[in-house]
């Protein structure tokens, strides 16, 4: 491999572990030092390399199982898990906020205005607040489902409990002696 002017080894353009977020660390790291003294947590890139086919009712190419809605577990594990998804992302896209946030208040105001760049910065994270936000409305609205489908369908759900329960085991009469 080849070495950069700063000693480190380069990789070949051909090679297969170059990917499109190879040059990411570094284009963060060239941002979070143009801030020159404020803080910026670490950015960690993680991509998931999910191409082994469907497994346990998962699609490979999605964060939810498959739309099938044959049974109550069902809808439980599809509201469920777009709720636990969606509150993931939601967390994940509030800090992408605040970095971004960060990154470009660092940007000088082109016309030199007194806390101009700020002030651009927060109109720019608004919008990803509001993601963000939209995201834990999601989460709440999946819960919400699962809890209105109990609720209207819970004549069907008793009945077919009823049926599913255990025999009660026959007891012990002391007092027939």
């Amino acid at each position: 491999m080849a070495r950069t002017t700063n000693g480190q080894r380069r990789r070949p353009a051909g090679d297969p572990k170059t990917g499109k977020f190879a040059s990411a660390g570094a284009a963060a790291g060239g941002f979070v030092g143009a801030m020159s003294g404020s803080f910026v947590p670490p950015l960690n890139i993680t991509v998931n390399n999910n191409k082994g086919g469907a497994r346990g009712g998962r699609r490979s190419d999605s964060l939810l199982p498959a739309p099938e809605f044959t049974s109550p577990a069902q809808v439980r594990n599809y509201c469920n898990t777009l709720r636990a998804a969606a509150v993931t992302l939601s967390i994940e896209v509030a800090m992408g906020a605040e970095i971004l946030k960060g990154v470009l208040a660092a940007v000088p105001d082109p016309e030199g205005r007194a806390f101009g760049s700020r002030i651009r910065a927060a109109k720019v994270a608004r919008k990803m607040n509001k993601a963000a936000d939209d995201l834990k409305s999601a989460a709440k609205n999946a819960a919400a489902c699962y809890a209105t489908f109990q609720q209207q369908y819970e004549e069907e759900i008793n009945r077919v409990r009823h049926r599913a329960r255990r025999p009660v085991q026959p007891t012990m009469n002391w007092a027939q002696q």
